[in-house]
């Protein structure tokens, strides 16, 4: 049988790295999709080191066909996709009375939409137990004003996700957002591979035990 496969849109430095280390320890093949090149081949080069097989390629994911080819020339090439986890998120330090309406849909476009385009290219591709993961935020819950779009992002998305969920659980395949109750550091309990191991044990929980939503920290 064929090692697992994760495929980690908006594939980064920071969370969505870790997470995807996380699970090449775990067993599983990668594949990144990321809009920088230097980063996907650092990473390529550290996954590869720890056994697995690693495909990558930098998209536009707000760019609905080019996210959707890609996410399905990943799909075809390994012929499954047990896990998708979905990072982006945009930051724009803007309050309500500056943010224009075309800046929230920009940043909604990505923080949310894209998981949209994510998830149903990658249906056809996944199977009963697969899982889909969301890297949450409490500013869905706790939105700092100064950045009031990223709040948006993070609660449309944690809605999103419970509607998934809903949608695909008759089929075996789940969906989780994991609340990041605090801030990302480098030392303590929210660092990014701390954050990573969190993610891994919500798609590691059985059907009987399941929730949409999984709180870390806090």
């Amino acid at each position: 049988m064929s090692r697992p496969v994760i495929l980690v849109v908006g594939a980064g430095p920071g969370v969505s790295g870790s997470v995807a280390r996380r699970f090449a320890d775990g067993g599983y093949d990668v594949a990144l999709l990321g809009q920088d090149q230097q980063v996907l081949d650092q990473l390529t080069v550290d996954l590869g080191a720890r056994g697995a097989t690693v495909g990558h390629a930098v998209v536009d994911v707000t760019d609905e066909q080019a996210a959707r080819d890609a996410v399905h020339h990943f799909g075809e090439h390994t012929g499954r996709i047990d896990v998708l986890h979905f990072n982006p998120s945009a930051f724009r330090e803007e309050d309500p009375l500056t943010l224009t309406v075309a800046g929230l849909l920009e940043d909604v476009a990505l923080g949310v939409g894209a998981l949209l385009t994510a998830v149903q290219a990658a249906r056809p591709f996944m199977s009963a137990g697969g899982r889909i993961s969301v890297t949450g935020s409490m500013a869905a819950d706790e939105p700092w004003e100064r950045a009031a779009s990223l709040g948006v992002q993070k609660a449309g998305v944690r809605n999103l996700v419970h509607s998934i969920d809903k949608t695909l659980a008759p089929d075996g395949i789940r969906a989780v957002s994991v609340t990041v109750r605090g801030a990302l550091a480098r030392e303590g309990a929210f660092t990014p591979d701390r954050v990573a191991d969190a993610i891994w044990d919500a798609v590691a929980t059985g059907d009987a035990d399941w929730r949409s939503e999984v709180p870390y920290g806090g």
